[in-house]
């Protein structure tokens, strides 16, 4: 899969681990920035990584923030997008179930490197249920 990243200066650091990681994986990784902790404003970046998303540039994303709050909120305002922040493997593997998400958004701040990156495991491994979780999704998409 072709997988983007980006974060604001206070992901950038587990941004780094996740690239390397989901490289590993055998993931084509497309990194949006920031390439630095200088600061700079994630909703430049939850933007950057919701449009190359609903482009289809990238398959899924995986953006990171301080709490992943911001950069979620930022990536949802891109029609055709359905970020969600995760905090465990749990959220990760449910969020792709039931809502079919496709960006993984992480709190560099609140969340350990490993469980994120167990986190990023759960995301791209796991497909979306369907079913009765359908026409949630196609309610949200009509939203």
């Amino acid at each position: 899969m072709r997988i983007a990243l980006a974060s604001d200066h206070a992901g950038f650091v587990l941004k780094s681990a996740l690239i390397r990681h989901i490289a590993d994986l055998g993931h084509e990784i497309i990194d949006l920035g920031t390439d630095s902790t200088d600061s700079v404003d994630y909703p430049d970046f939850g933007a950057a990584i919701g449009q190359a998303v609903a482009d289809g540039e990238a398959d899924r994303g995986v953006a990171v923030c301080g709490s992943g709050i911001g950069i979620c909120i930022a990536a949802n305002k891109i029609a055709g997008v359905r970020a969600a922040t995760v905090h465990d493997v749990t959220s990760a593997r449910m969020t792709r179930l039931h809502n079919n998400a496709n960006i993984m958004c992480v709190g560099e701040r609140f969340v350990g490197e490993q469980v994120a990156l167990d986190a990023a495991d759960a995301f791209l491994s796991t497909e979306f249920e369907g079913g009765r979780h359908t026409r949630r999704v196609e309610k949200i998409n009509a939203l």
